[in-house]
């Protein structure tokens, strides 16, 4: 038996970065929000990406911040003018966690991890009364127009007056990320999922292999068409990586 049980202004289906800042806003604004993941624990590929120092953006001059988003800079122009680079910045310190500006303009918080900003974030949403559902996994919608969820406790329904899709890609599927989302949509519907931040491989000699891998790369100026990336990058195993090479990943695959 399906229970129909809640009821929700807004059903934010996502609990990573995207889907607590949207439940944040939606819940400021005075909308009861209610939050669902399939996963035990949100923000579970945040924290992962603070293994590594957690970049939060850049504070550079805004026409080259804007200019990193390549052909959809036109269309967030007025969402990156209404939320710059700064406005994150403050809202990382309104939660108490201060900020420094490192190499590049790369603004980092000073822990250099995303767990102590995570309990802060959830804390506030817990303040704003954001409701927390954890293990349920969106199966579509009923005849009602209802959202659907398979639960622990088996299949639920949820009345929303508005849904918002924070779902992710398919770069992290034991971190939640597994875009297992499509299959409720017809193909035709959905622009195809493309890498990003991601390694390029090369088949590197052996003996370039054997010498170099885990090698960095510093103060480098990469090219290819008329997207420049400047900074560090690593050899690995089988390819390269870093920072310098996540930058240019839309051009990389566009070649």
């Amino acid at each position: 038996m399906v229970r129909d049980d809640i009821q929700t202004d807004v059903a934010v289906i996502g609990a990573g970065p995207a889907g607590l800042a949207a439940a944040e806003m939606a819940s400021k604004a005075g909308a009861r929000t209610t939050v669902f993941d399939w996963t035990p624990s949100p923000g579970r590929k945040f924290l992962m990406a603070g293994k590594s120092g957690l970049n939060l953006t850049n504070l550079e001059p805004f026409d080259q911040f804007q200019a990193r988003f390549g052909a959809a800079s036109g269309p967030l122009t007025p969402i990156l003018a209404a939320y710059p680079p700064q406005a994150v910045i403050e809202w990382c310190e309104a939660l108490g966690q201060p900020t420094f500006v490192g190499g590049g303009g790369r603004a980092f918080p000073k822990k250099m991890k995303a767990s102590p900003l995570l309990r802060a974030w959830l804390s506030r949403l817990a303040a704003q009364r954001v409701m927390l559902h954890r293990r349920w996994r969106w199966t579509g919608w009923n005849d009602n127009k209802a959202l659907t969820f398979y639960t622990p406790d088996g299949p639920h329904s949820v009345e929303a007056k508005a849904t918002v899709l924070a779902t992710g890609g398919a770069s992290w599927p034991r971190l939640g990320s597994d875009a297992a989302w499509t299959e409720l949509f017809s193909p035709s519907t959905l622009a195809p999922l493309a890498p990003s931040n991601v390694g390029w491989e090369i088949e590197w000699s052996p003996w370039f292999r054997d010498t170099f891998t885990g090698v960095p790369v510093k103060a480098t100026s990469l090219r290819i068409g008329d997207a420049v990336s400047r900074g560090e990058w690593v050899i690995t195993g089988d390819g390269v990586e870093g920072g310098a090479i996540y930058t240019l990943g839309a051009a990389l695959r566009a070649a």
